[in-house]
């Protein structure tokens, strides 16, 4: 009995040893969890770090492209410029083929800088043109800012204007643009196409009347400054009192109606100049209007208005005090209304 008491006790001390080995065992594993759990992260890498920095700035990038004005402009002028197509321009026979100091005829309507818009708001307007459509390069990044500018600019328009031969003078311009750079030019004509027809009848029976010598350009320009002053009388009416009863801003006012305002004396001038292919344009100041007149290598002032004053006993007079004069004779006469833009009209300085 005493033998089987000693081998349960021999077993009891053998399975404790045994319980006590595996919880030992236990032990350690935690230790080794705790001791994962509590090693610090190892750093990020330099690279890692460089790959977000450029993913931020990727972000940030088309955040710029898309949501502002100068990024979009970006998009639009490398990846959709190439898409715009521009007008073919079409001149009609008013079309006039000559360049001057401040604007030139183009044949490249893709706008490079400033000048380059200039002429080719002038081209466009000198081809009779009633719509047309241009486009920015994209190395012009200022192309849209300057297009509104001049768009806006009633004193560009008319500077513009006064190069052009009468029957392709605007009333008005409408330019719409987009961001990518195409830009359309709408534009209203000052003469209807009947008063256009009636001018130019009553011209051709003028013309088959006066005997003029064709080589003579004193002579052509004189024949015609008096006609047109014998027959107008100065509108004084709607000068003075806005009373408005003639179209007297144009020729139709002087050569039909017989009433012209200073914009009337100088476009019916210049239709006799124009068919006779005498170079001239119209040289404005801020409340005038008047001729330049090319001739024998130099240009000189011609003012219809003034050589027919308005008297007070209403006797017509016709005078040649603004016949073909200089600069310097046009100011010596007079330094309210003939003060012009003489960076514009340069030719008649030289």
């Amino acid at each position: 009995m005493n033998n089987d008491i000693n081998n349960n006790v021999v077993n009891n001390i053998e399975n404790t040893t045994n319980d006590t080995v595996v919880d030992n065992t236990t032990d350690e594993n935690i230790k080794d969890i705790n001791k994962e759990i509590v090693t610090p992260k190892k750093k990020t890498s330099i690279v890692t770090i460089i790959i977000r920095i450029l993913l931020l700035a990727i972000i940030l990038f088309l955040l710029f492209l898309f949501f502002t004005k100068d990024g979009k402009n970006i998009v639009y002028r490398n990846l959709v410029f190439k898409d715009i197509k521009v007008s073919t321009l079409s001149p009609n026979k008013y079309y006039k083929d000559y360049s001057y100091d401040y604007v030139q005829i183009t044949n490249d309507f893709y706008a490079k800088d400033k000048q380059h818009l200039l002429n080719i708001y002038y081209t466009v307007a000198n081809s009779g043109a009633k719509e047309f459509t241009f486009a920015c390069s994209k190395e012009y990044e200022s192309c849209l800012d300057d297009v509104k500018e001049i768009s806006n600019n009633e004193i560009v328009l008319s500077n513009i204007k006064a190069f052009v031969h009468p029957f392709n003078g605007f009333s008005r311009i409408e330019t719409n643009y987009s961001n990518h750079g195409e830009v359309v030019l709408k534009i209203e004509y000052t003469y209807t196409e009947n008063e256009i027809k009636e001018i130019e009848l009553i011209m051709n029976t003028v013309i088959s009347s006066q005997k003029v010598n064709s080589k003579d350009i004193k002579s052509i320009v004189k024949t015609y400054h008096d006609y047109i002053i014998n027959n107008t009388k100065y509108d004084a009416e709607r000068s003075q009192d806005q009373i408005v009863n003639y179209r007297s801003e144009t020729a139709y006012g002087s050569l039909i109606q017989g009433f012209a305002l200073c914009e009337g004396y100088t476009d019916a001038m210049a239709l006799f100049l124009n068919y006779y292919n005498i170079p001239n344009y119209k040289v404005i100041s801020k409340s005038h209007i008047w001729n330049a007149v090319y001739i024998d290598n130099k240009w000189y002032h011609l003012d219809l208005t003034w050589d027919d004053p308005i008297t007070t006993s209403g006797r017509d007079v016709l005078r040649y005090t603004y016949f073909l004069i200089s600069t310097t004779e046009l100011l010596n006469l007079e330094k309210t209304e003939h003060i012009f833009d003489q960076y514009v009209f340069s030719e008649v300085i030289k």
